[in-house]
């Protein structure tokens, strides 16, 4: 038999195909990827619906934001692993002491009252339907200026705060316990972020 020498086009095509064929898996994401995003169960909640908590007594005698928070979504609460959410109020006069997130952005979303928010070098008043984005490492604070509360959403675009802020509170309906400045110190690594203290707010201008 006579040996038949394979043509070059048909060989230039194979590997052409061959090369094809590895683009298109590496490209293709890798199957964790894919079923952690299928695990995240949908939600359709009400105003009230999700992980209700009270946070803990300050030994120090400062005072938390509020007393109470609600978490809606989270790894824990729903496998998200993109995305944080949760709502709570602030009464008049609150605070959210000064602080920073040093892997997360945030966005609040103001839904009724009045605060006064200092974010980097700005500070301004928002109302009802206002909305703040705080980038990753970026100093905030806000406090409610009027004469009714404060209520906010807050939204993190990605995991980790929500384990600070469970480390600083309780399930509601449990007795709240007792937090020393070094526990909220350790509570705050947690969740990746750093509060500046108890230190003066800017005066409003």
């Amino acid at each position: 038999m006579k040996n038949r020498a394979i043509p070059l086009a048909v060989v230039m095509a194979a590997v052409v195909l061959i090369g094809c064929c590895i683009s298109l898996a590496q490209s293709i994401p890798s199957g964790s990827t894919s079923n952690q995003a299928s695990n995240a169960k949908p939600l359709i909640l009400e105003k009230g619906e999700g992980e209700l908590r009270t946070r803990r007594i300050h030994t120090d005698s400062s005072a938390p934001a509020s007393s109470q928070f609600m978490l809606k979504v989270s790894p824990k609460n729903n496998g998200s692993q993109h995305l944080v959410a949760g709502m709570e109020e602030l009464a008049p006069g609150a605070a959210i002491p000064k602080h920073r997130h040093l892997l997360q952005d945030e966005i609040l979303l103001i839904h009724s009252g009045t605060a006064h928010v200092w974010l980097g070098d700005q500070e301004r008043d928002l109302h009802a339907g206002g909305l703040v984005f705080i980038p990753a490492d970026t100093w905030v604070s806000a406090k409610n200026t009027g004469t009714e509360p404060v209520s906010l959403t807050f939204i993190f675009s990605a995991p980790g705060f929500e384990d600070t802020m469970r480390c600083n509170s309780v399930p509601a309906g449990e007795t709240p316990t007792q937090i020393t400045p070094e526990q909220q110190r350790d509570c705050a690594h947690l969740g990746h972020s750093e509060s500046a203290g108890r230190q003066a707010q800017p005066k409003k201008k």
